[in-house]
């Protein structure tokens, strides 16, 4: 971890590599007049909208919509089986597992053709007074338990004993990007009648404590958050069934999860505060946390450490490199399908422009992993079978 000072702010970062985007919205944050204590930069930092993906930003007394982003608790799953992997035909795996999957789970930008049962929404919020969250209850009961696109997946993995598991990568879908926008845009004007000295040139409008504004986006966000662990949820959960139906004795442990894209108050340096995390996981003492690796790579399950210095955080993934642009525009698609074929994954690169997802566009994980030793251990390294991505 190294400390720089900028803007007469300290900065803690766990990597040497920041590209310069990404270091250019990091100075930003500094400028702040409500950061607290000191800025946390994780080892997958890489620019994002207003703030870097993978920062973690405390506050006295505002929320940042874009500091949480628009897919609001945005997060994984994973599920532990008791079936050795090796064991698996490979015809069951392709023709029943893995054709089971994208037949029960809509992916990309799909849909459920029928509303889903309202069982499987967020319970306990009153949805009342939620304007966007009102809005959308009906279109919810057709996106709840799909996966979505860009970097989410839903992958087979193996862990070092030989076991099968199950890893999910998603959110809370266009609900969670309207409650996003919404928030943002309102935050823009607010901070412009208010004449507000945080720059509009940063894109990190506030919204500040005590106002509605800020009741009104906290209630929204928070139920983002719940929807997008009843949308990973659910997906496991017709996942669990086809795998049950194409393997007979197979038991699945409970499963964990973790978000990583969300606000919450916590307890830090003497201080209840706003913690942002965007991009960033929460490694509290003993929590069990997920960090994915790229496509073809290893992904992690980890236990965290509660380092103080991280406001108790750590990676998300691995970061990119590229932007999907760049990696589709740079990258060999022959390459990258030779490498996935060579290691025995079932995955579904087709064109260049699947080339966004690819390993190449990435940061090594390995390298993550060992850049954040002091903010988590590792529980279990689990490797890549088959890929689904949306």
């Amino acid at each position: 971890m190294e400390v720089k000072i900028i803007n007469n702010r300290p900065v803690k970062i766990w990597t040497d590599k920041v590209e310069e985007t990404a270091m250019r919205q990091i100075e930003n944050l500094t400028t702040l007049p409500f950061l607290f204590h000191h800025l946390a930069i994780m080892p997958d930092v890489h620019a994002g909208m207003g703030m870097p993906i993978g920062g973690v930003l405390a506050c006295t007394d505002a929320v940042i919509p874009n500091a949480v982003g628009v897919d609001i608790g945005c997060g994984m799953c994973a599920v532990k089986t008791n079936q050795q992997a090796a064991d698996i035909p490979a015809d069951v795996l392709r023709k029943q597992i893995m054709r089971g999957i994208r037949k029960r789970i809509p992916l990309g930008m799909e849909h459920h053709k029928e509303a889903q049962d309202e069982k499987y929404l967020p319970s306990g919020h009153d949805i009342d007074k939620m304007e966007i969250v009102k809005r959308r209850q009906i279109a919810i009961t057709k996106e709840v338990g799909t996966l979505g696109g860009g970097n989410h997946f839903i992958e087979l993995q193996k862990d070092e004993e030989g076991y099968l598991w199950i890893m999910i990568h998603s959110g809370s879908r266009n609900l969670g990007k309207l409650v996003g926008d919404y928030y943002n845009e309102k935050a823009k004007v607010l901070n412009e009648r208010w004449h507000s000295v945080v720059s509009p040139d940063i894109r990190l409008p506030f919204l500040p404590l005590r106002t509605d504004e800020f009741n009104a986006y906290w209630r929204e966000m928070e139920y983002c958050i719940d929807f997008a662990l009843c949308n990973r949820r659910l997906m496991m959960e017709r996942i669990e069934e086809v795998i049950a139906d194409a393997l007979n004795g197979i038991e699945f442990e409970p499963m964990i999860n973790i978000a990583h894209n969300y606000a919450t108050w916590e307890h830090h340096f003497g201080k209840n505060v706003i913690v942002h995390r965007k991009g960033a996981t929460l490694a509290r003492e003993g929590i069990i946390g997920i960090i994915p690796g790229s496509q073809g790579t290893a992904s992690y399950i980890v236990e965290g450490l509660g380092n103080p210095d991280s406001f108790c955080s750590c990676s998300h993934g691995a970061g990119r490199t590229m932007s999907r642009t760049a990696a589709i525009r740079d990258l060999n698609l022959q390459e990258e399908v030779e490498r996935l074929d060579a290691l025995g994954i079932v995955h579904a690169i087709r064109n260049q422009n699947d080339m966004q997802e690819a390993s190449g566009a990435y940061k090594d994980i390995e390298e993550v992993i060992a850049n954040e030793a002091d903010l988590v251990k590792v529980k279990t390294r689990l490797f890549p079978i088959a890929v689904i991505k949306g």
